[in-house]
């Protein structure tokens, strides 16, 4: 991968002469060059939709047909594909630019998987689930093929069907053509650290009114503000549209993407000192046995602090980290008459990834293909339906001998190597000459009554779920409405290990469930503007493996707990959509239960109680969105888990100038006792705006600003992350009469110091801090035709 770069000329000049003018952008947000261009349907699911006229109807997607954001019982951020680019939003962490309650943390460098409401939601993608990351460690998603995104806070709603994750979703609707003209944009970018991106989006007529079909191309070759990182990606996605009368259409889409990307851990041994003044502890750790390699229990004789650059953090030139997966939607819609629709969605995703890493980390998924099918029948207050999905996933796994805090990140590269010693090789098992993963089962080769091997996530597995659905709402009076929900799931799940060690049998298990879920809300519209909600949701979800899989426990058995964990939601709301008016606002209050799953394949309960609020305006010339939260978040009488319990214990006590360390050693795998203890790593409020001017039939400004409360890193709370802020601002130049664009973004405007956990859950809290970006610049050309 490449090392960081300084800002070429060309971008440096740029920058300088807009500073001024960047700074008097500080405080307003991502603006439209053109507000028209956005579309003016606000919808959740299929339709594409914007900022403009909330009371739309015939509105499809995750909650059922013929209704509108107003019309469902749960707190909804819609983006538009318009919005997205505008507020120049690229990773799912970007999200809180714009939708209250989606901090998260940095998941090593490349979120795959949303965070709402403090805890990992799911991707859906035209209303089905999309296999994604081992609690959120997965591949970077792309947005080339996007749409609209739909984020939806809360658990799942019968239809979407059981899940893993339950904080909430992010739907994604793909991007389709248009029936009735070609149109065309080709996006060129460049930013700081030699980033380079760009894609060609045309969409054009087959035959007007009925057919017409789109395709769009990306491609990426970024390096990076941190040491020995970078991405190239290559998206290419293409869809077709069949109306061949008003009684059917078909969506069809393909995408293909291949991307090599860099595991980023940040920076280890995160002290307050660290945090709040940049100096970093130096030496490096020592096993119990002498061993200067990174291990556990390792302990540290400080030989100084120093200044460390925030671009140096826990990567490795030879690391290897890529994947290719192909996804193919369809949605095929058929008017029955007599105001009932069929509905049939189907999703086959295949993937593959490999990342190999100098610290030990190995994550091989050498096929995973998942097929689901869904058919809905919706009548004009009932939606009935059956679901089928398929997952079959063979990969491999070795986190067992991870350890981040021996390491003296100021020292040479080899520090940073972790090479398995006989013993550690002797606990796994080769997959190729000289890589060692885990085993998929545990056995005991010398008959001591205790398992011979370290395990993580290998598997064989394939999983059968079948679903049941019904959705009906029920008028009880003019201005009163009750909706209700129920779905069953059958799942058949087998899990093999499929690289046992040589002379035993490889272990095997079955596994038969049935999940239950159901939900209630009452909605109350006293007028047309205004609409109040209580929504209460009760639903049994899994908890699975990379890409979906299924393990083995210890005991060579499928843990029946994974198919047992219990989530309950219950929501208040109040919606503002005033007719024929710009704005729309919302507020909702809840209670939700939900599960962590640790490293070791358990789980803890968690449960949030919070309140968030947005608002939305638009006018002719203007945006402007703004939301806030306010999060509780804890352990629900559970165990909670980190790498060691503080930073302290990787630290001796001979420097106590430097820091007062216990000796302990680390990592030590620590085990916190059940409680009701805070949740580490989220703060309990944030605030974001977001919005944009257009000053003259050329030019527009904008800017996003996103304010985070203070919060503990670490279950202890040893080490406190304060408030942070950031601001983001942007300036825009029109010209040969709208069809072409110059834009220039400056992120982070004042050059924040700002830092955020590096993966959810707070494992990591105790031993790992992501710096995030210092200032930088991006400038694009856009060309629509």
């Amino acid at each position: 991968m490449r090392q960081p770069h300084c800002l070429y000329r060309c971008l440096a000049r740029v920058k300088a002469q807009a500073a001024c003018s960047a700074a008097l952008l500080a405080l307003s947000l991502p603006g439209f060059a053109q507000v028209d261009r956005i579309e003016s349907v606000l919808v959740v699911g299929e339709a594409l939709s914007g900022m403009g006229n909330l009371r739309q109807e015939d509105i499809d997607g995750a909650f059922g047909g013929e209704q509108n954001i107003v019309d469902i019982g749960r707190s909804i951020t819609p983006i538009t594909e318009a919005l997205l680019h505008e507020a120049a939003i690229d990773d799912l962490q970007q999200l809180q630019r714009v939708a209250p309650n989606t901090f998260q943390a940095k998941g090593f460098g490349a979120p795959s998987l949303p965070t709402l409401r403090g805890q990992l939601g799911e991707l859906f993608s035209s209303g089905m689930r999309r296999q994604a990351g081992n609690n959120g460690l997965g591949i970077p998603l792309s947005f080339n093929s996007v749409g609209q995104i739909d984020i939806v806070r809360g658990t799942p709603s019968v239809i979407l069907g059981t899940t893993q994750r339950t904080g909430g979703f992010v739907n994604i609707t793909p991007k389709r053509a248009n029936l009735t003209q070609a149109e065309g944009r080709l996006n060129l970018s460049a930013g700081e650290w030699e980033q380079y991106g760009g894609q060609l989006d045309y969409a054009w007529v087959i035959d007007p009114q009925h057919q017409s079909a789109r395709i769009s191309v990306e491609h990426k070759d970024e390096g990076s503000f941190y040491d020995y990182a970078g991405l190239n990606s290559t998206n290419v996605f293409a869809s077709y549209r069949l109306m061949p009368n008003e009684q059917l259409e078909w969506n069809v889409s393909l995408e293909y993407y291949d991307v090599e990307w860099t595991d980023n851990a940040g920076i280890n041994r995160p002290t307050q000192t660290l945090i709040d003044q940049g100096w970093y502890i130096q030496g490096q750790g020592v096993q119990p046995n002498g061993s200067t390699v990174p291990g556990a229990l390792a302990v540290v004789s400080p030989t100084g602090q120093v200044k460390i650059p925030r671009s140096r953090v826990l990567t490795h030139p030879d690391d290897i980290n890529g994947a290719e997966t192909v996804l193919l939607h369809s949605v095929l819609t058929v008017d029955l008459g007599s105001s009932v629709r069929l509905v049939n969605r189907t999703y086959v995703e295949h993937l593959e990834r490999e990342e190999i890493a100098q610290n030990s980390f190995v994550e091989i998924i050498d096929g995973a293909d998942t097929f689901e099918n869904r058919i809905e029948l919706q009548f004009p207050r009932t939606i009935v339906g059956a679901a089928i999905r398929y997952n079959d996933v063979l990969g491999y796994s070795q986190f067992s001998t991870e350890a981040d805090l021996p390491i003296d990140l100021t020292g040479s590269l080899s520090q940073r190597e972790i090479p398995l010693s006989a013993e550690q090789q002797a606990r796994l098992v080769p997959l190729r000459p000289g890589l060692y993963v885990s085993p998929g089962a545990q056995y005991d080769r010398d008959g001591d009554g205790s398992g011979d091997y370290n395990l993580s996530d290998t598997t064989d597995s394939t999983s059968l779920q079948t679903g049941l659905f019904l959705q009906h709402k029920q008028p009880l009076g003019s201005n009163l409405q009750l909706t209700l929900g129920v779905r069953g799931d059958w799942y058949d799940v087998t899990a093999r290990d499929p690289i046992a060690p040589v002379g035993v049998t490889p272990a095997r298990d079955s596994h038969h469930d049935f999940l239950k879920a159901g939900e209630a809300t009452l909605h109350y519209r006293p007028g047309e503007s205004v609409t109040l909600y209580a929504t209460g949701s009760y639903s049994e979800s899994t908890s699975n493996s990379m890409a979906g899989g299924t393990v083995l426990g210890s005991n060579n058995q499928i843990d029946p707990l994974n198919f047992a964990t219990e989530n309950t939601l219950y929501e208040l709301g109040v919606k503002y959509a005033p007719v024929g008016s710009g704005w729309y606002a919302d507020m909702a209050v809840f209670d939700q239960t939900r599960s962590l799953r640790n490293r070791d394949g358990s789980n803890s309960g968690i449960v949030t109680q919070g309140v968030e609020a947005q608002a939305f305006y638009r006018s002719d010339n203007a945006w402007v969105s703004v939301g806030g939260s306010w999060l509780k978040a804890k352990f629900d009488h559970s165990a909670a888990f980190q790498v060691a319990e503080q930073v302290a214990d990787a630290f001796d006590n001979s420097r106590p100038d430097l820091i007062a360390g216990t000796g302990a050693g680390a990592p030590n795998f620590a085990a916190f006792a059940p409680s009701s203890h805070r949740l580490q790593g989220l703060p309990e409020w944030t605030a974001s705006a977001a919005g944009g001017y257009q000053l003259s039939e050329y030019w527009s400004v904008g800017g996003s600003a996103v304010v985070t409360g203070a919060y503990p890193l670490d279950y202890l709370q040893t080490v406190v992350i304060s408030e942070q802020f950031t601001l983001n601002a942007n300036v825009a130049y029109e010209f040969n009469q709208g069809s072409s664009r110059l834009r220039l973004d400056v992120f982070n405007l004042t050059d924040e110091k700002n830092w955020t956990p590096v993966f959810e859950g707070g494992y990591f809290g105790s031993s790992l801090v992501f710096p995030e970006l210092s200032r930088h610049a991006q400038v694009q050309f856009t060309q629509y035709f």
